[in-house]
């Protein structure tokens, strides 16, 4: 066993012991949907060993590292204890991720076909970050009509409400023209009733756009890694680190 492979042990013992003790805490809360949560974490926390067996894909200790991170993060310390209510930014930083993720299984996917002897196409270094940026960026799409439809027709909020100050919009153009009229919102009237908001309560729009954009940054920067890794293949200590690789 390397050091390499040790580090990976004790982290997912550590993750792994504090998911069985969410499991725990909520089952004497009496919140048995977080109960959940937390076994579909352990469950998740295995996908990287059942792809590495099963379908031969060795994956390196860097990003499996990041995907148990990931998870944990995005359930437990999430969903569960409610960081994305009480963190402002940490949807932001998991979206980021995930962009950064989805890049490195796209990439992976496409350099596997590429050094693929069956394949007569080969294809140049950029095309294929390019094809994992886009492969990153079709996930995040999908996610997001998932988060949509879950709220539309479940009545959830995964698309969390942003409150903006201000509003500019044609339809305020008192001549019923095609003007945009600027209007700075002090307060929010819901059903006759005022709330202090200091804004209007935006549904969904500026959650989704967000997530895009710090998608759109994780892909660039992997399919950056990516691009340096294959121009100087097996160089790269941080690219070899995040870059599954299929077993002969």
């Amino acid at each position: 066993m390397t050091m390499g492979t040790k580090k990976r042990t004790k982290l997912e013992l550590v993750l792994m012991a504090l998911v069985l003790f969410s499991i725990v805490r909520q089952f004497f809360l009496g919140s048995y949907h977080n109960m959940f949560l937390g076994i579909l974490t352990l469950i998740l926390f295995s996908v990287p060993k059942i792809i590495d067996r099963k379908l031969g894909v060795s994956i390196p200790t860097g990003l499996e590292s990041v995907i148990l991170i990931f998870i944990f993060c995005a359930e437990i310390l999430g969903e569960v204890n409610a960081f994305y209510v009480k963190i402002p930014v940490w949807d932001s930083i998991l979206h980021t991720t995930n962009g950064f993720l989805m890049a490195a299984i796209g990439f992976a996917l496409i350099d596997i076909f590429n050094r693929s002897d069956k394949f007569s196409v080969k294809m140049s270094p950029y095309f294929v970050a390019f094809t994992a940026f886009c492969f990153s960026m079709t996930v995040g799409v999908l996610w997001e009509f998932f988060e949509f439809s879950m709220d539309w027709f479940f009545g959830l909020d995964m698309q969390k409400d942003w409150i903006v100050s201000t509003i500019s919009s044609v339809k305020l153009d008192p001549t019923g023209g095609n003007t945009p009229v600027k209007v700075v919102v002090d307060s929010l009237v819901v059903n006759g009733e005022e709330w202090n908001l200091g804004g209007y309560l935006d549904i969904g729009i500026v959650d989704t756009m967000k997530d895009l954009i710090v998608n759109f940054i994780g892909a660039v920067v992997f399919s950056i890694v990516g691009i340096i890794y294959l121009k100087h293949r097996g160089k790269g200590k941080l690219a070899e680190s995040l870059i599954p690789q299929v077993r002969d």
